[in-house]
């Protein structure tokens, strides 16, 4: 091969992968050596075999090896491709355990950007035979991911997928330790694979940190890869206010309580001091008497005064902050009831667990979608398949006879018999306007209301007291997964298909707020109880907090390794739960963004979790027909060097309910402290 046909493939090979600035330098390096070659007379014929740079450049056997190299890969990536990934992949699992799990981590980026080179250079078939052979490896950890890339099929494909167009011009981030890093520059070094080296170069960022490799303990949340990571870091840098509204029941209740212990604690400096003037003037017979009756008194109220006043707990100590929202006003006579079931909220512990009531859909034959439970658990509703809302009054369920069954399903009255108030003959209200399947469903905080979301891609509001379909909300572009009202009401948020939440007023029809930045699905959303801020969990794997106000994302939570199911914030609004579809349980503190720790226990999805009225006990519901009590104050205050073992989650499980045969849709808990869950049964 002449020196004429080394400079032609060196320059279709960078006119091929687009190195415009390298081609117009190679091109004037070409020229100035012709120019050079024309005028033989200003240059010595011994300088000109051996002085010459530029030809010394071409002639040199090594770079005249790796030109050939990019030849032959050109004539047969599909080979190098699979043989040098296959060789990674060998490597990979030979190395010592220390290492190993932090050297398998280098495997996925390089196998989708494998995949993906093959299906942009037009190797459609050798890409699906790639995919599929290596595929297996990264099931576990990625099987959102490779279900989006298995219908790239064309390198058209590669531009108009989002997700692939963003995998492809973002880098990926690795952290390794120095040594696991060292053992990869060897290899690559040894191992004659440009491929595999060009690949590794241009797409991931390893971030090398000093000493040991990280155990997998503490590996929690490496798998997200690809750089959210630098915007969840700015995101870190914005403050979060989450404390309780100013002025709120909780506010108020806690200060009727602080008056009530300050005229409890002046009466009983009064009562004293007129005991002490009886004790004078009384004999002796007459003393210890009245100290027995005294005694034997103070100690039958002092159980009783401890259970009328609210034991001191988490929500009092929350800081008081402003809503950025205009709030509806609250009736009176509302208020006065709310203040009431707070009065007499039982207060629960790890010693102290609630009691769980829970309602069981029979004969849905699988057509359940979705469930929700009225604060007060008077109301139960069912969202199904055929796009149809059912309403249970549980009060008119109780007086109906016992061959009145649940759900109704043997009646073949006809929709007109329903809407009215009684329901026909049926033991349910039911509600039709959707077109499709309805996804969610949620009762407004007073049970007055209920909002659906539906595949129809839009949000119906429904009267609880008028039996009526009020508004239809048309917004989203794709199916909407999820929707709930706001801890005041009024307002309320939704979550779909088309990657995006959304804030609504029941008032308006267009959303007051699009939420946007999720790279996949926003499957569930959730509400901070200042009303401040909407929580979102998406199929990309990342929680992320909004700001109302703004609309702006302040917060990122990476660290779980599927898509999120469920999220929940506690009551005083500092830290946040989220179920994925794993069953792990991860806890957050909104302030820092940071993982406070991981709950394991569940075998399969959570689709729903609650936090207790108080904030020191979280209810988990799962696929796994179990639901499980945590003790949340633990979790929170585990030490770090505990969290390296194995069995502390084991610890922090406070009880686990087993349900015959029936997955855990939803789970509430009333203002009292009463957890109401519900349910399909499956087949057994």
């Amino acid at each position: 091969m002449d020196e004429e046909d080394v400079a032609k493939l060196v320059t279709s090979y960078l006119r091929k992968k687009g190195f415009q600035q390298a081609e117009l330098a190679f091109q004037e390096e070409l020229q100035q050596r012709q120019q050079q070659q024309q005028q033989p007379q200003q240059q010595p014929p011994s300088r000109k075999a051996g002085g010459d740079r530029g030809g010394n450049s071409l002639a040199d056997p090594e770079i005249a090896k790796l030109v050939l190299s990019f030849t032959d890969r050109s004539v047969s990536s599909p080979v190098r491709y699979h043989d040098g990934y296959s060789k990674l992949r060998m490597w990979a699992h030979g190395s010592l355990d220390s290492y190993k799990h932090e050297l398998l981590r280098i495997l996925y980026p390089v196998f989708i950007h494998c995949f993906m080179d093959l299906v942009a250079q037009g190797h459609i078939q050798e890409a699906r035979t790639f995919f599929n052979s290596f595929r297996d490896d990264h099931v576990m950890m990625h099987s959102a991911d490779l279900l989006k890339l298995e219908g790239v099929l064309s390198p058209s494909h590669l531009e108009e997928m989002e997700f692939a167009h963003y995998l492809r011009h973002k880098k990926a981030n690795i952290k390794i330790c120095q040594y696991s890093y060292d053992l990869l520059l060897q290899y690559l070094h040894k191992t004659p694979s440009m491929t595999m080296l060009g690949i590794i170069n241009e797409h991931i960022n390893f971030q090398v940190t000093p000493g040991q490799p990280m155990s997998i303990s503490e590996d929690v949340g490496v798998e997200m890869m690809f750089p959210i990571e630098d915007a969840a870091n700015q995101a870190s840098h914005k403050e979060i206010h989450w404390g309780l509204l100013e002025d709120s029941l909780e506010d108020r209740l806690e200060k009727a309580g602080n008056s009530l212990l300050e005229s409890e604690k002046a009466d009983g400096e009064t009562k004293e001091g007129e005991s002490d003037d009886i004790k004078k003037r009384s004999g002796e017979g007459g003393k210890q008497s009245t100290s027995v009756k005294k005694s034997k008194k103070d100690k039958g109220a002092g159980p009783a005064g401890k259970n009328m006043r609210p034991e001191p707990n988490v929500v009092s100590v929350a800081p008081r902050v402003k809503p950025e929202l205009a709030l509806p006003v609250m009736p009176i006579e509302v208020e006065q009831s709310i203040l009431e079931d707070l009065r007499n909220r039982v207060q629960l512990n790890n010693s102290a667990l609630p009691s769980v009531s829970f309602y069981t859909f029979i004969n849905t034959h699988n057509s359940l979608n979705c469930s929700s439970i009225s604060q007060d658990g008077s109301l139960v509703a069912g969202g199904f398949s055929d796009s149809s809302l059912k309403v249970w009054d549980m009060a008119k369920l109780g007086q109906q006879s016992g061959t009145s069954m649940l759900q109704g399903e043997n009646d073949t009255t006809n929709s007109e018999q329903v809407v009215g108030p009684n329901g026909g003959r049926r033991s349910y209200t039911l509600y039709q306007g959707h077109s499709g399947p309805i996804h969610s469903a949620t009762f407004s905080p007073l049970g007055d209301f209920i909002l659906t979301s539906s595949a129809d891609s839009t949000i119906r509001l429904w009267s609880t007291k008028l039996n009526a379909n009020l508004v239809c909300y048309k917004g989203h572009n794709y199916p909407v997964w999820d929707v709930q009202f706001s801890p005041a009401g009024h307002y309320f948020a939704s979550s779909s298909h088309d990657r995006t939440a959304r804030l609504w007023s029941m008032d308006r029809i267009q959303p007051l707020r699009i939420m946007a930045g999720h790279l996949s699905d926003v499957d569930c959303v959730q509400w901070h109880p200042n009303c401040n801020y909407i929580a979102t969990g998406s199929s990309d794997k990342t929680v992320r907090l909004w700001d109302v106000a703004s609309g702006e994302c302040v917060r990122i939570f990476i660290g779980h390794r599927s898509m999120i199911l469920s999220v929940a914030m506690s009551p005083e609004g500092r830290y946040m739960a989220s179920g994925d579809e794993d069953g792990t349980i991860m806890m957050w503190d909104l302030s820092s963004g940071r993982c406070i720790t991981p709950l394991m226990g569940h075998t399969s999805c959570v689709w729903t979790l609650a936090y207790s009225c108080e904030g020191t006990l979280l209810a988990s519901g799962s696929a796994d027909c179990t639901l499980k009590l945590w003790d949340v104050t633990t979790s929170a205050k585990v030490p770090r060097t505990e969290e390296k073992s194995g069995n502390t989650s084991r610890l922090r499980s406070l009880k686990t309910l087993p349900t015959k045969s029936t997955p855990v849709y939803t789970l509430q808990f009333s203002r009292r402290n009463l957890l109401f869950a519900a349910g399909a049964l499956s087949k057994v």
